[in-house]
């Protein structure tokens, strides 16, 4: 695999999960989205607030700054303050990806083992990059999850329906089968199959 590969792998996948999240906000009403299961639990805009908050640390100023901006107050990410609407945290949530297509998107594969610091840790940008990944998937799965728990019987499925795997199957056969002889891996701009989490 090439570094250019893996980085485009990458973005692909952080959009993925974005366009996830996102699927399943909106089928949430907005009593929904402020409403904690109980007293230890997070709302689902929480978990907007706190990632948006650290999207925007991790990547502003990438490759010159320290992932933990000294203007970030963490904790206040876990309280909902006067104006923070829906519509206030959307915005902010929308700006912390912009922060982070905006830092990979124009990197080469020179960059990739660059260092980087959070919280004064080194990283490689390679190292930096697969940590966000997988800590922005743990949260995207914890917005599903709840998203589908909060809609119940209006939940929309987001990946294969129950009970239609065999027809997705065939469907993914079907379409590698038609794909042209030595078409290799699809390209990054090809969207993913669903991600099977109902």
């Amino acid at each position: 695999m090439t570094g250019k590969h893996w980085l485009e792998d990458a973005l692909r996948e952080l959009r993925r999960l974005k366009r996830q999240a996102e699927k399943a906000l909106a089928q949430v009403s907005d009593d929904e989205f402020f409403r904690a299961l109980d007293e230890e639990s997070n709302s689902l805009a929480i978990i907007v607030k706190h990632l948006a908050g650290k999207l925007r640390s991790r990547w502003l100023d990438f490759l010159t700054a320290d992932g933990e901006k000294p203007d970030r107050h963490r904790d206040s990410e876990f309280i909902i303050e006067p104006g923070d609407t829906r519509a206030a945290l959307m915005e902010r949530w929308e700006r912390g990806w912009k922060y982070l297509f905006d830092a990979l998107e124009p990197l080469g594969e020179d960059d990739l083992m660059r260092s980087v610091t959070i919280r004064g840790e080194p990283h490689t940008v390679v190292q930096a990059v697969n940590r966000q990944l997988t800590h922005y998937g743990a949260h995207v799965g914890q917005i599903v999850f709840l998203a589908k728990h909060l809609t119940g019987p209006r939940w929309q499925t987001l990946s294969v329906p129950r009970g239609q795997s065999e027809q997705f199957n065939q469907k993914m056969k079907d379409r590698a089968a038609a794909r042209p002889a030595g078409g290799g891996a699809r390209r990054a701009s090809t969207p993913s199959p669903p991600n099977p989490q109902r």
